[in-house]
C-alpha cells in the first residue's frame, strides 16, 4: 500500500518505530537495550521520525509497550514456552538482544520485503535462539491458517506476539485472526496491544495515517 507523506508504505512504520527503541536504548537509565535498533531504523527511519513531532512527544508509549512485552515473554519462557510467534515482526530484535535459551524456537512473520531487509541488515549477527523468518501477508487467510497449523503441531506451549498489528485490520478481519489463533491448542497466550477509537482518531489527525482502520461509531 503506497501512502502520501513521509511514510511511503506500511513497512516504513517499522523503520520509524525502531528510532524510538534506539532513543530509549541510548539513555543512561534505559529500561531496555536494543543495540540493533539504530542500524535497523537507518537514515530513512530517522528522517520519518524527524517529520513527526507529535509522535516524538508520545514515544514513551512505544518504550512502554516494548518493555511490557519483554516482561511477558521472559515470564512465559521461564514457565516452559518452547516457541514464540511474532506476527508482523517488523524490526523487532528480541531473538538477538534478550537472554533466551538456545532451545527456544522464534518465528517471525512479515511481508517479504520486510523479511528480506531485516535479513540483510542483521546478516552478520547471530540470534541467541533458533530463529525462523516466514514471508507472509497475514491477511492471506489460507496461508496463515496453514502456517499456524504447522507451527501448532511442532510446539507444545506457544506465545504469540503482535505489536501494532490489529489497527491494520477491520473488525471482522481481526476477529477471524483471533479465531485462527484460538484454533491451535498449543497457542497458549496472545500478547497484543489495542488502540481505543479516540486514540485511533487522534493518530489519524495528528500523524496523517490513512493506512489505519477508519474510526466507526
Amino acid at each position: 500500500m503506497s501512502l502520501a507523506g513521509p511514510i511511503r508504505n506500511i513497512s516504513d512504520t517499522a523503520l520509524w518505530v525502531a528510532v524510538y527503541r534506539a532513543q530509549e536504548s541510548e539513555r543512561a537509565d534505559a529500561v531496555f537495550r536494543d543495540p540493533y535498533a539504530r542500524k535497523l531504523a537507518g537514515d530513512r527511519g530517522t528522517q520519518i521520525a524527524a517529520t513527526m513531532p507529535f509522535a516524538q512527544r508520545h514515544s514513551w508509549s512505544y518504550t512502554a509497550r516494548t518493555w511490557l512485552v519483554d516482561q511477558v515473554i521472559e515470564r512465559e519462557v521461564q514457565h516452559g514456552a518452547d516457541m514464540v510467534i511474532n506476527l508482523a515482526a517488523g524490526l523487532d530484535s528480541r531473538p538477538y538482544r534478550m537472554q533466551l535459551p538456545a532451545s527456544l524456537r522464534w518465528i517471525e512473520i512479515d511481508l517479504p520485503d520486510m523479511v528480506n531487509y531485516k535479513q540483510d541488515v542483521l546478516a552478520s549477527e547471530r540470534p541467541l535462539c533458533t530463529l525462523e523468518r516466514v514471508p507472509l501477508d497475514l491477511k492471506d487467510t489460507a496461508g496463515r491458517r496453514a502456517l499456524f497449523q504447522r507451527l501448532g503441531d511442532e510446539a507444545k506451549r506457544v506465545v504469540v506476539v503482535s505489536e501494532g498489528l490489529i489497527i491494520y485490520f477491520e473488525a471482522d478481519g481481526a476477529a477471524k485472526l483471533a479465531r485462527d489463533l484460538a484454533a491451535r491448542s498449543s497457542f497458549r497466550y496472545w500478547v497484543t496491544d489495542l488502540t481505543s477509537p479516540a486514540l485511533l482518531k487522534m493518530l489519524q489527525k495528528n500523524i496523517g495515517a490513512p493506512w489505519l482502520m477508519p474510526v466507526r461509531r
